[in-house]
């Protein structure tokens, strides 16, 4: 079975934003996020990360929606 990432950002040219993103996510979190590889945090700790990226994503779009 080949074996395919789906980790990739519709906009290739914001990456930088959404890892930007995701280490000020971890900062607040307390989490020790670092470049590379990070097998050594929980999938729960990883899953607090990815969930808030989430959350404030969506509170963007809806922010721009309303014009805000």
């Amino acid at each position: 079975m080949n074996q395919q990432s789906r980790n990739t950002a519709n906009v290739p040219q914001a990456r930088a934003a959404l890892d930007n993103m995701k280490f000020e996510i971890a900062r607040e979190l307390g989490i020790n996020l670092k470049q590379g590889y990070n097998g050594d945090l929980s999938s729960r700790e990883n899953g607090y990360v990815g969930g808030y990226m989430v959350k404030r994503l969506i509170e963007q779009a809806e922010k721009q929606m309303a014009g805000k």
